[in-house]
C-alpha cells in the first residue's frame, strides 16, 4: 500500500506540471512560430545535453517528418567532439549555431537546470543574431537560459526525470498541434 501512495504522489508531479492551463499560451506560441518558420522556409535548430539531447533529436525528427518544418540538431558526435576540442564544450552549441543558423531560424534549447553553459552561450549568440530562442527548462524560475528565451517552457521541479518527460510531452504536443491532430499516419 505504501508504494501505491508513493506512485500517487509521484504522478501528481507530472499532472501538476504538464497539464495546467498556464502552459497553453506557450504551446500555442510555439505552434504558431513553427508554422511561420515552415512558411518562410526557415528551420528549427535543437540542442541539449544528455537526455535533453535525446529530446532535441526527437523534436527535430518529428517536426521535420510529421510537421514538415525543416529542422536539425547538434547531436552529431563528430560535430560535438570537433567543436569541443577546438573551442571548448561551453562554446559547442554557439559555434554550431554560427555555422548552421540562417537569419530567421529558431534555436530550441533544452536544459533541466537552465544553467548549462553551452546552452546559455548558444542563446546569447542567437540573441546577438536576432534569432528567436525557445527554451525548455526546470529548477529555478529565474535560470539564465529562460531569461534569454522568447518562448519559455519551464517546470517548477528539480526531479530530472519528471522535468525531462514533461519537456517531451510538451514538445510532442506542439508537433501534434502543427499537424492538427493527435492521431495520424506517420508513413
Amino acid at each position: 500500500m505504501m508504494m501505491n501512495t508513493w506512485l500517487d504522489d509521484y504522478f501528481k508531479l507530472y499532472t501538476s506540471a504538464a497539464f495546467q492551463p498556464s502552459i497553453y499560451a506557450p504551446l500555442i506560441e510555439f505552434r504558431d512560430l513553427a508554422l511561420e518558420t515552415r512558411e518562410r522556409g526557415k528551420k528549427l535548430i535543437f540542442a541539449g545535453n544528455g537526455a535533453s539531447a535525446s529530446i532535441a533529436s526527437h523534436g527535430r525528427v518529428d517536426f521535420s517528418k510529421q510537421g514538415k518544418v525543416r529542422a536539425l540538431d547538434f547531436n552529431e558526435a563528430n560535430l560535438i567532439t570537433a567543436l569541443s576540442n577546438d573551442y571548448g564544450y561551453a562554446d559547442v552549441f554557439a559555434r554550431a549555431a554560427e555555422m548552421f543558423a540562417d537569419d530567421g531560424d529558431v534555436l530550441v534549447l533544452i536544459s533541466v537546470s537552465g544553467t548549462s553553459p553551452n546552452c546559455v552561450k548558444a542563446a546569447e549568440y542567437a540573441k546577438s543574431r536576432g534569432l528567436t530562442v525557445v527554451t525548455f527548462t526546470g529548477k529555478s524560475f529565474d535560470n539564465p537560459l529562460k531569461a534569454l528565451g522568447d518562448i519559455n517552457f519551464w517546470i517548477d521541479s528539480s526531479a530530472y526525470n519528471v522535468v525531462e518527460c514533461v519537456h517531451m510531452i510538451w514538445m510532442c504536443t506542439v508537433v501534434d498541434m502543427v499537424v492538427g491532430k493527435a492521431e495520424y499516419s506517420v508513413t
